[in-house]
Protein backbone atom coordinates (compact mmCIF):
# COMPACT_ATOMS: atom_id res chain seq x y z
CA UNK A 1 0.00 0.00 0.00
CA UNK A 2 1.05 3.52 -0.75
CA UNK A 3 1.07 5.96 2.18
CA UNK A 4 -0.50 9.26 1.11
CA UNK A 5 -0.76 11.56 4.13
CA UNK A 6 -2.49 12.00 7.47
CA UNK A 7 -6.25 12.38 7.05
CA UNK A 8 -6.01 15.70 8.93
CA UNK A 9 -3.77 17.04 6.11
CA UNK A 10 -6.51 16.42 3.52
CA UNK A 11 -9.65 18.13 4.81
CA UNK A 12 -13.03 17.63 3.16
CA UNK A 13 -13.13 19.35 -0.22
CA UNK A 14 -9.39 18.97 -0.83
CA UNK A 15 -7.55 16.87 -3.39
CA UNK A 16 -3.99 15.59 -3.48
CA UNK A 17 -2.10 14.55 -6.62
CA UNK A 18 0.38 11.72 -6.09
CA UNK A 19 3.23 11.74 -8.60
CA UNK A 20 3.71 8.08 -9.40
CA UNK A 21 3.53 6.47 -12.83
CA UNK A 22 0.75 6.97 -13.80
CA UNK A 23 -0.21 9.62 -11.23
CA UNK A 24 -3.25 9.22 -9.00
CA UNK A 25 -5.53 11.77 -7.36
CA UNK A 26 -6.92 11.38 -3.85
CA UNK A 27 -10.18 13.24 -3.19
CA UNK A 28 -11.71 13.90 0.22
CA UNK A 29 -15.39 14.63 -0.36
CA UNK A 30 -17.69 15.64 2.46
CA UNK A 31 -18.28 11.97 3.23
CA UNK A 32 -15.41 9.76 1.99
CA UNK A 33 -11.91 9.56 0.58
CA UNK A 34 -11.50 8.26 -2.97
CA UNK A 35 -8.51 7.54 -5.20
CA UNK A 36 -8.57 7.41 -9.00
CA UNK A 37 -6.06 7.75 -11.81
CA UNK A 38 -5.27 11.45 -12.10
CA UNK A 39 -5.17 11.59 -15.90
CA UNK A 40 -8.42 12.03 -17.83
CA UNK A 41 -8.94 9.12 -20.22
CA UNK A 42 -9.87 11.54 -23.03
CA UNK A 43 -6.85 13.84 -23.09
CA UNK A 44 -3.85 14.68 -20.91
CA UNK A 45 -5.39 16.69 -18.08
CA UNK A 46 -5.05 16.35 -14.32
CA UNK A 47 -8.31 15.42 -12.64
CA UNK A 48 -6.87 16.75 -9.37
CA UNK A 49 -7.24 20.19 -10.99
CA UNK A 50 -10.91 19.49 -11.75
CA UNK A 51 -14.10 20.43 -9.94
CA UNK A 52 -15.69 18.05 -7.47
CA UNK A 53 -19.40 17.95 -6.83
CA UNK A 54 -20.77 15.13 -4.71
CA UNK A 55 -19.02 11.97 -5.95
CA UNK A 56 -18.09 13.33 -9.38
CA UNK A 57 -15.01 15.11 -10.68
CA UNK A 58 -15.16 17.26 -13.80
CA UNK A 59 -12.07 17.36 -16.00
CA UNK A 60 -10.73 20.92 -16.29
CA UNK A 61 -9.95 20.52 -20.00
CA UNK A 62 -13.13 19.37 -21.78
CA UNK A 63 -15.63 18.88 -18.91
CA UNK A 64 -15.78 15.08 -18.93
CA UNK A 65 -17.12 13.86 -15.60
CA UNK A 66 -16.04 10.74 -13.73
CA UNK A 67 -17.69 8.95 -10.81
CA UNK A 68 -15.19 8.88 -7.93
CA UNK A 69 -16.69 5.62 -6.63
CA UNK A 70 -16.51 3.60 -9.86
CA UNK A 71 -14.36 5.60 -12.29
CA UNK A 72 -17.24 5.49 -14.81
CA UNK A 73 -17.66 8.31 -17.31
CA UNK A 74 -20.72 10.36 -16.40
CA UNK A 75 -20.33 12.98 -19.15
CA UNK A 76 -18.45 12.88 -22.48
CA UNK A 77 -16.23 13.57 -24.41
CA UNK A 78 -14.34 10.88 -22.45
CA UNK A 79 -15.55 7.39 -23.35
CA UNK A 80 -13.33 5.19 -21.16
CA UNK A 81 -13.44 5.07 -17.36
CA UNK A 82 -10.50 5.86 -15.11
CA UNK A 83 -9.18 3.26 -12.68
CA UNK A 84 -10.23 3.44 -9.08
CA UNK A 85 -7.96 2.46 -6.22
CA UNK A 86 -8.83 1.15 -2.77
CA UNK A 87 -8.46 3.68 0.04
CA UNK A 88 -7.70 2.50 3.56
CA UNK A 89 -7.51 4.81 6.57
CA UNK A 90 -5.56 3.34 9.47
CA UNK A 91 -4.53 5.23 12.59
CA UNK A 92 -5.46 8.51 10.92
CA UNK A 93 -3.26 7.88 7.85
CA UNK A 94 -4.59 7.60 4.29
CA UNK A 95 -3.23 4.63 2.33
CA UNK A 96 -4.01 3.65 -1.25
CA UNK A 97 -3.88 0.12 -2.60
CA UNK A 98 -3.20 0.54 -6.31
CA UNK A 99 -5.36 -1.30 -8.82
CA UNK A 100 -3.72 -4.08 -10.81
CA UNK A 101 -5.89 -3.26 -13.84
CA UNK A 102 -4.35 -1.52 -16.83
CA UNK A 103 -4.95 2.25 -16.88
CA UNK A 104 -7.09 3.89 -19.56
CA UNK A 105 -4.61 6.55 -20.58
CA UNK A 106 -5.44 9.06 -23.31
CA UNK A 107 -4.05 8.32 -26.81
CA UNK A 108 -1.31 10.96 -26.67
CA UNK A 109 0.16 9.52 -23.47
CA UNK A 110 -0.20 5.90 -24.67
CA UNK A 111 1.76 6.68 -27.85
CA UNK A 112 4.45 8.51 -25.87
CA UNK A 113 4.86 5.54 -23.52
CA UNK A 114 4.99 3.09 -26.44
CA UNK A 115 7.68 5.19 -28.16
CA UNK A 116 9.69 5.27 -24.95
CA UNK A 117 9.40 1.47 -24.57
CA UNK A 118 10.67 1.00 -28.14
CA UNK A 119 13.61 3.33 -27.50
CA UNK A 120 14.61 1.28 -24.48
CA UNK A 121 14.27 -2.06 -26.30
Amino acid sequence: MLEICPLADLPPGDTRRVDISPPIAVFHTDEEVFAIDDTCSHQDASLADGWVEGCEVECPLHASKFDLRTGAVDCPPAKLPVRTHTVVIENGIIYVELSAAAPNLPPDIRSRLEAKKQELA
